[in-house]
């Protein structure tokens, strides 16, 4: 039996709730999938402050995960915020949603469109998609503009991004949809069957990743930069 951890590194516990089963859902036989919600950190992350603050929750996870020994991680918010902390810490392999939604999509034609909640976050996808070498498959970033918690409470909200990838679609020429949030995970299947066309969930695909990862039996390499870190005293100071 492996274990993979589904790490939110928001605090929103129905949002972990839905993540968690998209990821049981793809999840092989004698795996188990333990989603966790961060201790720690923003209710959504919907900006570079956001997701800084939620590193300091989300590492902490990963620190109770390499405790009660996971196999793997997803890091579960399309901005892969703190992917190489992560990496340093976990003895497992570690994968973040946008880094496997977009190389799962480079599988499935000559080109991809990222549909996403705010238009603020489209430069963090934007760096993203050339952090990990897809920019000959990225073909455009569009955003919905709706809210990430909205995305469970909107009862608008999957005919919007619906339409919103639709839109895409025709716009850049693309053959697939990668959902830029993980709040949409859970309506992938029905905007696949409307469009018919590829639409690709992080959640899942990052589940897989690091199952098969964990199948063969690969961990992340400890020989340089995400050797284990230092041991360090860290210090909290207070006042001026």
């Amino acid at each position: 039996m492996s274990r993979i951890w589904v790490i939110n590194p928001n605090t929103t516990t129905s949002m972990t709730a839905g993540i968690g089963r998209c990821a049981q859902a793809v999840a092989g036989p004698g795996v188990e999938i333990v989603a966790v919600t961060s201790e720690y950190g923003p209710p959504s992350i919907e900006s570079h402050y956001d997701e800084a603050m939620s590193v300091p929750g989300l590492l902490e996870a990963i620190r109770r995960g390499e405790d009660a020994g996971a196999d793997g991680y997803v890091i579960a918010c399309f901005g892969d915020p703190g992917l190489d902390a992560a990496r340093e810490l976990a003895t497992g392999p570690v994968v973040g949603i946008a880094e496997a939604a977009m190389q799962t999509a480079s599988h499935l034609g000559r080109g991809f469109s990222v549909v996403t909640t705010l238009s603020r976050t489209m430069g963090r996808a934007a760096d993203l998609a050339e952090r990990y070498g897809m920019q000959r498959f990225c073909l455009g970033i569009h955003a919905c503009d709706i809210p990430v918690l909205d995305l469970e409470t909107d009862p608008t909200a999957r005919k919007v991004i619906t339409e919103a990838c639709r839109e895409a679609l025709d716009a850049d020429g693309s053959d697939a949809i990668v959902l830029g949030c993980a709040g949409m995970a859970e309506m992938c299947a029905a905007i696949t069957a409307e469009l018919g066309v590829p639409v690709v969930d992080g959640v899942s695909a990052a589940t897989l990743t690091v199952q098969s990862l964990v199948r063969m039996g690969l961990r992340t390499g400890k020989r340089g930069e995400f050797a284990t870190p230092p041991a360090k005293e860290y210090t909290v100071r207070r006042g001026v």
